[in-house]
């Protein structure tokens, strides 16, 4: 601990690309969050190039840019380099937060230069596999198993994934769930200005009304179902286009090749990576926000869509219900005639408002702050 009581918090931010998704928001937001409260003395550990973007979200924070860019490269750095560079910089008290699975070989032993806190954002590399490419599967499997051996405390972004984490690993550490929060101050039901939507769907080249889907374009994503559902209510919604805002991912070929033989393929839209300032927007002038992903460690876009006042469809039985405790309407996983019928019943006005309202007060209750907050006492009880 600082003389004034702020716990010194070492995050390494070397993992997350320029264009974060998922995770990467994460890390981001805790940063920036950290970074305003007055109980943490925070070093981030970013890559060589990099330390302009995290000195912007966390001006008061020291940035050390010393990982190299190159991801082989980071990946052996990550294991042999950081433990080092915090003792260069006399960084050997306090605590080491590793907020994407991996944690440094020095610190699997007893001589670990100080306690490590370890995120856990789901069990997708064990339960399946087949949704990641093999090495992210072999790295990510070690990794958690190194974390639930070695770590201080281990975060979890939601209870079924600490659930899920104790069942596979039995972990030795102490777990903590800590969801994600809201930057309510961008996600919100009003725009900042009026005609500040027009322009941004404008600049994106979207024309309402449009279903909207905000992800990563990966196998768990399912949007080949999305796809097939919304081709069966095509024909019946004229002018309703489909909204795929997100960075392309792996495993996508099943889903190219859906669209590409697709009747309404015309009437789908892909944006790529949006802009943060852009998403708000696209958020809150959707017909519907449908994100029936097969499964999630939290499912941030569907909370944003909430805080938005935009209607949400999502999966049955995810985190993403769970977090949602009713406002949003869910579909069984990978059934698109189902997902289909519930797209409808979102773009009807049965219900509509009280859901609105619902999820409103439900994203209310999650923010950046209290998510941060979460996190130093976790730092503290493992400092101590």
């Amino acid at each position: 601990m600082s003389q004034a009581g702020a716990v010194r918090v070492a995050l390494d931010v070397s993992a997350i690309p320029a264009e974060p998704a998922g995770a990467g928001r994460y890390v981001e937001e805790l940063a920036g969050a950290l970074d305003s409260s007055t109980g943490a003395s925070l070093t981030l550990y970013a890559r060589r190039g990099d330390g302009a973007r995290w000195a912007a979200r966390a001006p008061r924070a020291e940035v050390l840019a010393v990982a190299p860019a190159g991801r082989p490269a980071r990946l052996l750095w990550g294991e042999l380099g950081l433990g080092p560079a915090l003792r260069r910089a006399g960084g050997t008290d306090g605590v080491l937060h590793a907020p994407h699975y991996t944690m440094p070989a020095a610190f699997r032993s007893v001589r670990s230069p100080l306690p490590v806190v370890v995120t856990v954002h789901d069990l997708t590399f064990c339960d399946h596999p087949e949704w990641h490419e093999r090495s992210k599967v072999v790295l990510f499997r070690r990794a958690i198993a190194h974390a639930a051996r070695f770590a201080d405390l281990v975060v979890c972004v939601s209870s079924a994934t600490a659930r899920r984490f104790e069942e596979l690993f039995s972990p030795h550490a102490p777990v903590a769930v800590i969801p994600h929060g809201v930057d309510h101050a961008r996600f919100a039901p009003e725009e900042p200005e009026p005609g500040a939507d027009a322009v941004a769907l404008a600049r994106l080249g979207v024309h309402r009304p449009y279903l909207l889907h905000l992800g990563t374009v990966e196998p768990r994503k399912d949007l080949v179902s999305l796809l097939s559902a919304f081709e069966r209510i095509a024909h019946a919604e004229p002018e309703l286009r489909l909204v795929l805002a997100g960075q392309e991912g792996w495993g996508s070929e099943p889903f190219e090749r859906a669209l590409a033989l697709s009747p309404v393929a015309s009437r789908v839209a892909r944006l790529g990576y949006v802009a943060d300032a852009d998403v708000p927007a696209l958020l809150r002038r959707s017909a519907a926000v449908v994100y029936p992903a097969l499964e999630e460690g939290f499912g941030l876009p569907a909370l944003e869509a909430l805080a938005c006042g935009a209607p949400l469809v999502t999966t049955a039985g995810s985190v993403m219900a769970e977090t949602a405790a009713g406002a949003a309407l869910v579909a069984p996983p990978a059934a698109p005639r189902a997902l289909a019928e519930v797209i409808e019943a979102a773009l009807s006005a049965g219900g509509r408002t009280e859901r609105r309202q619902r999820g409103l007060e439900v994203a209310a209750g999650y923010t950046w702050q209290a998510c941060a907050a979460a996190h130093l006492a976790a730092y503290r009880r493992v400092a101590g």
